[in-house]
């Protein structure tokens, strides 16, 4: 028996197969490849479509913004302050006279960077530290465990204030503090999935002609929890632009001048009855952000779901 037949044995128990597994030599089931059938599930959910579409624009402008933005998110016009939007500022300028379409842009620069980075990181991290556990079990899994549990109870939101008195954050060092806090909830949902693969016997097959554990883990565990991965980190990418645009909202995140869509919330604080503008874009931009972000992990979660009917 080969590796590739072992790992076919994961469609057996109604799981993902792992990539030896997929049907012929060119990775076909039924005429089509597993990319194909994803592709088809996913185009099945519009809001998915949607928000995909909606979150690749932003990005694009986002880093497009030296090239889109009319002005230097810095610039000051005396003749523009307290402007609502009009043709030169289309959507307004602020108390210094900044033009807001141009801080909006530069903000999203921020907000998207620290969202998708601390939704790749903190997936990475909790996935490893689940499929390690859940894999090898006894002391490994007890040890593991117990270091999430211990920081599971940590006191996120005061952890992040402290952090923020002491040092004064940039968009990494907050992306590397909110997924050093977020993998928790990742790794135990991993270990759970690899605790219900790794007794199956396509995985003891492959034990026993003599595959290693890293190999295991890599070629017939890892594709069984990708679908769990991918879609926690769409919603932790959500949670994190809330997290930044809290911290920077309570002036512990990003610091002026360098827009952020939190900090230009706090700068238009005392402003929202007479300045709406000032944050009713930025809020905006949020509220979309993280509606298309949990549009698409719904998509996702049905696209990669292995008991999906066709």
């Amino acid at each position: 028996m080969t590796e590739r037949e072992i790992a076919a044995g994961g469609t057996q128990a109604g799981l993902e197969p792992s990539p030896a597994a997929l049907g012929d030599e060119h990775g076909k089931v039924e005429g089509r490849t597993q990319r194909e059938i994803i592709w088809r599930r996913f185009k099945r959910h519009k809001l998915a479509m949607v928000g995909g579409v909606v979150l690749l624009l932003l990005f694009l402008a986002a880093l497009a913004a030296p090239a889109l933005a009319p002005y230097e998110y810095d610039e000051i016009d005396y003749t523009a302050i307290n402007q609502g939007p009009n043709a030169s500022h289309p959507m307004g300028a602020d108390n210094l006279g900044r033009d807001e379409l141009t801080r909006v842009l530069y903000g999203g620069r921020v907000s998207l960077l620290v969202g998708l980075s601390v939704g790749v990181f903190s997936t990475l991290l909790g996935a490893v530290v689940g499929i390690v556990a859940g894999y090898y079990g006894r002391f490994v899994d007890v040890g593991a465990m117990g270091f999430v549990d211990f920081m599971l109870t940590l006191p996120f939101l005061p952890v992040l204030l402290v952090l923020g008195k002491i040092y004064q954050f940039t968009a990494i060092t907050i992306a590397a503090a909110v997924a050093l806090l977020v993998w928790m909830p990742i790794a135990r949902l991993v270990r759970g999935q690899v605790l219900s693969v790794r007794n199956q016997e396509y995985v003891q097959a492959a034990h026993a002609i003599g595959v290693s554990g890293p190999r295991t883990m890599l070629r017939h565990i890892f594709p069984n929890v990708v679908g769990v991965m991918v879609v926690q980190a769409t919603l932790i990418t959500g949670e994190a632009i809330l997290i930044e645009s809290a911290l920077s909202f309570l002036g512990l995140g990003i610091q002026p001048p360098t827009p952020s869509w939190g900090n230009m919330l706090e700068d238009a604080r005392t402003t929202m009855t007479t300045q709406w503008w000032l944050t009713y874009f930025p809020g905006l931009m949020i509220v979309v952000t993280v509606l298309c972000v949990n549009f698409l992990g719904d998509g996702l979660r049905d696209a990669l779901d292995p008991k999906a009917v066709e």
